[in-house]
């Protein structure tokens, strides 16, 4: 449920979805959906146009963030905060695996 609670409660980063994806076309579809006429922001972050915000996060990232190899993790986490949209292969390139 979700209710509009006028001009003096509008939407802030304090209120904002995740959707996990399974797939790099997943993430583009979601990407490409919900960020037309918002804005797109860093590591799978956008504001849809009605400036509600999103993470665009693809399932691969929880299984290289959490790498028993801290190098592969750390390179991951590099490369994802050069990102707007997260791009599964690049991550997974980054990372070494």
């Amino acid at each position: 449920m979700a209710l509009n609670g006028g001009p003096l409660f509008t939407f802030s980063e304090a209120v904002s979805f995740v959707v996990k994806c399974a797939s790099q076309q997943e993430v583009d579809h979601f990407w490409d959906r919900l960020s037309a006429g918002g804005k797109p922001g860093r590591c799978g972050w956008l504001k849809d146009k009605y400036g509600l915000s999103w993470q665009i996060v693809p399932t691969a990232l929880e299984e290289l963030m959490t790498d028993p190899d801290a190098t592969k993790s750390s390179r991951a986490m590099q490369a994802l905060l050069k990102m707007d949209k997260l791009d599964i292969q690049g991550l997974r390139k980054a990372a070494g695996a």
